[in-house]
């Protein structure tokens, strides 16, 4: 073996350390840093122990003391829609079925405060569900759905609270009901529209006599405003003869009479065809006065 060979033995002896050590460096660097996504945070453990939570971007951690243990969504999620059955407070079943939607907030509570956080939820939904349903009527139910659904939402919000868990939204998809209830609903129903129907019919009615009534009073009232009319006017005749009387004198009234009997006898007389009046002794003595009064007003 001449010298080159052993400078060279020696040299490559030197160098293999410091590409052992460039490796090792290497390898820390990659278990060192963290990409998180931003739709997860992750869950760090050191020895088996909580040590952080790395959040979206790029994290650092110790290698070889530090390991994620838990990659964690924290997107919205929806539980499959769940079906159970419940009696109201006047004892009628009804199946409902439900949905909710939630995001983990605190993922270091939801991995280890809880197993299987989807079961845990659709058990807790479903018990608030039986429960808030029994404090109400089947009519309550179906008119308060709204209020309802947001009962329970703020109920779940409670017992999941611990788990690092928000509820966003909770449904009540359907309200079923058996048959034999349904049947009853419909009778129910039919009733009312028939009950409706009557209450118009004797409103109709009422108001139509109403009408009618109103309709003989109006007419009764200017029947009676007529009347007093005519009387009112027939007052103020006689109040203008009786105050003529007063001026001029019954012989004003008298020459009134005996003009107003002229001119009936004249009409008479110039009628068609040929008539024959017969008039009483006491109509002539009264038209002998008239024609007297009349020649001697002229």
């Amino acid at each position: 073996m001449d010298a080159q060979q052993v400078f060279d033995g020696i040299g490559g002896g030197e160098a293999l350390p410091v590409i052992l050590l460039a490796i090792f460096i290497i390898i820390c660097i990659w278990l060192g840093v963290r990409i998180v996504p931003q739709s997860e945070k992750h869950v760090v453990e050191r020895f088996g122990r909580l040590r952080a939570v790395l959040g979206p971007g790029i994290n650092f951690v110790i290698p070889f003391l530090d390991k994620v243990a838990h990659k964690v969504s924290i997107l919205e999620r929806q539980l499959p829609t769940a079906s159970q059955d419940a009696i109201t407070a006047d004892n009628v079943l009804v199946q409902v079925e439900t949905s909710v939607f939630y995001r983990i907030l605190e993922p270091e509570k939801t991995v280890y405060r809880i197993r299987d956080v989807d079961a845990a939820i659709a058990t807790t939904v479903a018990g608030i569900v039986r429960a808030e349903i029994g404090k109400m009527e089947l009519d309550e139910v179906q008119s308060n759905r709204a209020a309802l659904i947001s009962t329970i939402k703020t109920s779940v919000e409670d017992a999941v609270d611990n788990w690092g868990i928000e509820v966003t939204r909770a449904e009540i998809l359907d309200v079923n009901l058996d048959q034999a209830t349904r049947d009853a609903m419909l009778q129910q129903l039919n009733a009312e529209r028939e009950r409706r129907a009557q209450v118009t019919r004797a409103e109709g009615a009422k108001r139509a006599v109403e009408l009618n009534a109103d309709a003989e009073l109006y007419a009764a009232q200017k029947a009676a405003e007529a009347r007093r009319i005519q009387a009112d006017a027939e007052a103020y005749a006689t109040s203008v003869v009786a105050t003529a009387i007063a001026e001029n004198g019954i012989e004003a009234a008298q020459y009134q009479v005996a003009l107003k009997q002229v001119e009936a006898l004249s009409a008479l007389g110039q009628g068609s065809g040929q008539q024959t009046v017969v008039v009483p002794a006491q109509a002539v003595e009264a038209f002998s006065d008239a024609f007297r009064m009349l020649k001697g007003r002229v």
